[in-house]
């Protein structure tokens, strides 16, 4: 078998990363059949609803996409610009198109992860990379997906 060039096997790991594929659960599987009725719902003691995870997910996630390719970028106010405002989803099409939207911005991080340079600053940034922000973007899905599934076996048990 032939060796892949390192360039090719650090954008092979991370787009793996990237899908949450390996020990990380994929947003599909977290989000699959997810009771309609419990998406808004905070259990005592739990910090947020799976609507407030699942919005805050994808907000986060296209803040970290369009610093990544756009040299216009307007930086967000934390926490304000990063968590939805309601606790539960305005219906099931909010639900749906919340989740398409997380899989298009994904989508399209895997794509510029794949073509550009991973190493190279960028331009309109303070020193960050690509590489920097695909692994913010699956660290941080990462840990929420962690807190969406516990949030649902808590709902669900």
């Amino acid at each position: 078998m032939a060796r892949q060039q390192p360039d090719a096997t650090l954008r092979k790991h991370l787009d793996n990363l990237l899908q949450m594929k390996g020990a990380h659960l994929t947003m599909e599987e977290a989000v699959a059949d997810f009771p309609a009725h419990l998406r808004g719902t905070k259990p005592q003691g739990a910090p947020h609803t799976a609507w407030q995870l699942l919005e805050h997910m994808r907000i986060a996630q296209e803040d970290i996409l369009d610093f990544s390719r756009n040299p216009d970028y307007r930086e967000k106010t934390f926490p304000d610009d990063y968590w939805p405002a309601t606790d539960a989803p305005p219906g099931e099409a909010a639900w749906d198109a919340s989740v398409r939207q997380f899989q298009s911005d994904l989508e399209e991080m895997r794509a510029i992860i794949a073509k550009n340079d991973l190493l190279a600053p960028i331009p309109h940034g303070q020193g960050q990379t690509l590489l920097r922000e695909a692994l913010l973007v699956a660290d941080h899905n990462a840990y929420h997906l962690g807190q969406l599934m516990f949030l649902r076996k808590m709902l669900t048990t």
